[in-house]
């Protein structure tokens, strides 16, 4: 069947990928290798891009990552927001009732996102099967749309230890993203688009 697969990359990352050496990763290569029955039709990776004045080597990384995911076909990248608040807490190791300020990142419109294109996507007979790669629960209603009006089968493949229990309870069939899996769907260390080479980032 012509599935679809649509990427939540910031719950991928925080649930599966950060502190592992297996960043580098090929979407179309992981979904080949969970859906081996299936022929990927289309991916779709929700993102925001990242904004750390003190810290530029991370959305430089960042973006060297969706350069690279832009090599594969038929994969676009769907942008939300990314909002830096600062917030007064108590100072880490200091006396009572000393504060200071933390910048705190918090991604926004990537669920939204998501659910919207699985919703017009499914809609327009774009899929015969959507497989969601996300653990947040906000996805429930959208995924039980399609399983109960559009009659189609929505799968769910997990980026963290454990199932969201909505999540799990609507959605058709479930996988569990494996270290192995992970670490046999790495993008090679280069690559090239029109604008030239894309090199995987040194330090991660």
């Amino acid at each position: 069947m012509n599935a679809n697969v649509y990427v939540d990359g910031f719950n991928l990352y925080y649930a599966a990928l950060k502190g592992t050496p297996y960043k580098w990763l090929d979407l179309r290569r992981v979904s080949r290798l969970l859906l081996p029955h299936d022929r990927i039709h289309r991916i779709r990776y929700f993102t925001a891009l990242v904004h750390t004045p003190r810290d530029p080597p991370r959305a430089q990384r960042q973006q060297t990552y969706i350069r690279a995911l832009k090599t594969l076909p038929r994969l676009s990248v769907n942008y939300g927001l990314c909002r830096s608040d600062s917030e007064r807490m108590p100072a880490s190791g200091g006396r009572p009732g000393e504060y200071e300020y933390v910048t705190k990142m918090e991604e926004k419109g990537s669920d939204v996102n998501l659910a919207s294109m699985l919703l017009a996507d499914g809609f327009r007979g774009d899929y015969e099967v959507a497989v969601v790669i996300s653990n947040d629960s906000d996805l429930v209603l959208p995924i039980k749309i399609v399983t109960t009006q559009l009659r189609l089968p929505v799968g769910l493949l997990k980026p963290s230890k454990r199932f969201a229990v909505e999540l799990a309870s609507v959605a058709t069939f479930r996988k569990e993203i494996r270290k192995g899996v992970l670490a046999a769907s790495q993008f090679p260390p280069q690559l090239t688009d029109a604008n030239g080479t894309i090199t995987k980032p040194s330090t991660w």
